[in-house]
């Protein structure tokens, strides 16, 4: 597995142990490097190098990527499909039930695994 750089922009200001790099006399700190972080999506090493990167730069990512909400978002009946899946064991196996499931109705209508995998929206 291929090791990573955390993303925080502030992660080598932490003074550990672990971000100390250099012989001695000569240390420096430097940004984490790992094969795997649990933070942000797996681009930060810790909370507080999740914090810091979106304090500085959350708003700037929701202003250029998904747009600020300026009015609320609604849910309706058309809007609130979710695609859902359950296991019953069965025979000694565990058999899936693939469905659309709408969330302000409460209906469920059953849908084949490849309908699962591939419809983005319900037939309705």
């Amino acid at each position: 597995m291929a090791l990573k750089y955390c993303q925080s922009h502030k992660c080598h200001t932490y003074d550990t142990k672990d971000r100390k790099r250099g012989s001695k006399g000569n240390k420096t700190n430097q940004t984490r490097r790992r094969s795997e972080f649990y933070y942000g999506n797996g681009n930060f090493c810790s909370l507080n190098c999740y914090d810091d990167w979106a304090r500085d730069f959350m708003d700037r990512a929701i202003d250029s990527i998904s747009g600020r909400l300026n009015e609320p978002l609604i849910m309706s009946e058309e809007n609130a499909w979710r695609k859902r899946r359950s296991y019953s064991f069965d025979n000694g196996n565990y058999q899936p039930t693939y469905f659309w499931h709408n969330a302000c109705t409460g209906e469920d209508r059953q849908i084949t695994e490849e309908e699962f995998r591939n419809q983005s929206q319900p037939n309705l």
